[in-house]
């Protein structure tokens, strides 16, 4: 039977077991570790270490991640610096021009609704949460323009908190790596909450998408360079 958070453990997702859906894949509990140390031991650091959006502050790293949809890290890293230049506040993002802020956020790509998000992020920060940026993900996800995914990129990289971001990079090497059997990013989601330790998460998150741009790729995995073949059942003979 799942238990349920108390409230101080429900923004941290310790304590918290969650009811699966299918089985876990036979032999996830015992690969896991292995893929945690080998990952760990090829992309070292913690959480903010690895996250590729420059940033200085959990509210940056806010901006960032919205405008990072549909978008590549390098880009948004291009544009951030004159949008945290010129919107250093909540307050200042909140009574922005839209016409001045989607040109400065053009680059990324569906900048009308990354301009809309970002207004809309500044005034609830500054109108429900004293200008700070919460660090419970109940909270982060009533944010406009701020999913699970978001959420959890804030917890575990900005606050080094538990949390387990899964996109598109994520899911596909959990389910190759034979982790999970699950295509819903919260389905994958849990299923790695069960087997991987909580502090592991941010981190784990970020060496898997690291992973799945640079030798697991989606079109063609590079399995003969890959360090986990060997324990993979997806791997090529």
């Amino acid at each position: 039977m799942a238990t349920v958070a108390t409230s101080s453990q429900r923004g941290s997702g310790i304590g918290r077991r969650y009811l699966p859906g299918m089985a876990l894949p036979r032999g996830a509990r015992q690969r896991v570790p292995a893929v945690v140390e080998r990952l760990a031991k090829e992309y070292p650091g913690r959480a903010t270490d690895l996250c590729e959006l420059a940033h200085d502050t959990p509210y940056e790293l806010l901006i960032a991640t919205i405008l990072s949809a549909q978008c590549t890290d390098e880009m948004v890293n291009q544009v951030t610096p004159r949008v945290f230049a010129r919107y250093p506040t909540p307050e200042d993002l909140a009574h922005a021009d839209p016409s001045e802020l989607e040109d400065l956020v053009h680059p990324t790509g569906f900048f009308r609704q990354k301009t809309k998000s970002l207004i809309g992020m500044g005034a609830a920060l500054e109108e429900r949460f004293g200008g700070e940026v919460p660090t419970d993900l109940d909270d982060l996800v009533t944010l406009p323009g701020v999913g699970r995914k978001t959420g959890n990129v804030i917890r575990s990289v900005a606050f080094g908190l538990p949390g387990l971001p899964v996109d598109t990079h994520v899911g596909r090497l959990t389910r190759r790596l034979g982790l999970t059997r699950e295509d819903d990013p919260v389905k994958v989601e849990a299923d790695l909450h069960r087997i991987v330790a909580p502090e592991d998460w941010g981190a784990l998150s970020l060496r898997l998408i690291l992973h799945g741009r640079r030798v697991c790729a989606a079109r063609k995995a590079r399995c003969g360079e890959c360090l986990l073949a060997d324990i993979c059942p997806s791997a090529a003979p």
